[in-house]
């Protein structure tokens, strides 16, 4: 009983893992940890440094006149490649829709749209740069799980610190239009302030400490409110890095740790206790 009940049960967990070959694509396309599979990723990651030299050399005038049928080629070799790369892991995902939605399967999208919709729209296929983003597999690679980790660790912040950010960002779009139309009325046409927009658009710059020096206050007023904003300026660019550090701090204490990767999305980090994907739901 003991034996067919285990010999069932193994049964069951290999229809719900899928096929055998199902599960050594998995390995070969979504972990490091093998020859094979570091190979696949080095493979990918020359590809798409090539296909992106190839998009970028051939918005050069001379080369595109000398060149354009054989990069035109090139491009579509590497667009099929990456389309049946995007395709195999999409097949070997256990959460396909799961893949399509996260970081990286909207990235492998992006990366083969632009040469498709060139079709239809010429010129968009300059888009193919955001290939380069694909380079950021490297650090599965590389075993960089460090690097990684930080990169989640700012994104949960910004995320975080979202609500706090849009406040401020309403704060100083207020700020720029009460001090522009003010300095609309004060320098008036004649020094160059033709309009409340522009007059924005110099608060802007002022605010920023930019500081362009394209539109300038001639009166005394209005240099005083130029000193007064680009000392607003200073104090303002403090804010939203006190916010995301303080999110950063916080998203520290939670003590993520490295984990296998989730068969369903990809997701890697997940806290010291977590059974499921945060992302998908599927278990660890």
């Amino acid at each position: 009983m003991s034996i067919s009940h285990t010999h069932t049960q193994k049964q069951s967990m290999e229809q719900e893992r899928g096929p055998g070959w199902r599960n050594a694509l998995y390995e070969v396309i979504f972990k490091a940890d093998t020859a094979v599979g570091k190979f696949f990723d080095i493979a990918v990651i020359v590809f798409i440094a090539l296909s992106v030299i190839t998009v970028i050399i051939n918005t050069v005038d001379s080369i595109e006149e000398e060149y354009g049928n054989i990069l035109l080629i090139t491009e579509w070799v590497f667009t099929i490649i990456f389309t049946i790369e995007y395709v195999l892991r999409l097949i070997c995902c256990k959460r396909p829709v799961a893949y399509a939605r996260s970081f990286f399967g909207i990235v492998d999208l992006f990366a083969i749209l632009p040469t498709y919709i060139s079709v239809i729209i010429p010129g968009s296929h300059v888009l193919l740069v955001i290939r380069i983003l694909r380079v950021l597999r490297i650090f599965r690679v590389l075993k960089l799980v460090k690097y990684v980790g930080e990169s989640e660790l700012l994104i949960d912040a910004l995320r975080s610190s979202r609500r706090k950010i849009t406040v401020f960002l309403f704060s100083v779009i207020t700020i720029v239009i009460i001090f522009g139309s003010i300095m609309y009325i004060v320098e008036s046409q004649q020094n160059g302030f033709n309009n409340i927009p522009q007059s924005i658009y110099w608060a802007v710059v002022t605010l920023t400490t930019v500081g362009y020096g394209d539109v300038t206050p001639h009166t005394h007023i209005g240099k005083v409110i130029a000193m007064v904003i680009m000392v607003m300026g200073y104090g303002i660019l403090a804010v939203p890095t006190g916010i995301v550090t303080a999110e950063i701090t916080k998203a520290m204490g939670h003590n993520k740790v490295a984990s296998n990767i989730c068969e369903g999305c990809g997701y890697r980090w997940h806290d010291d206790d977590a059974h499921y994907c945060k992302h998908c739901g599927n278990t660890l």
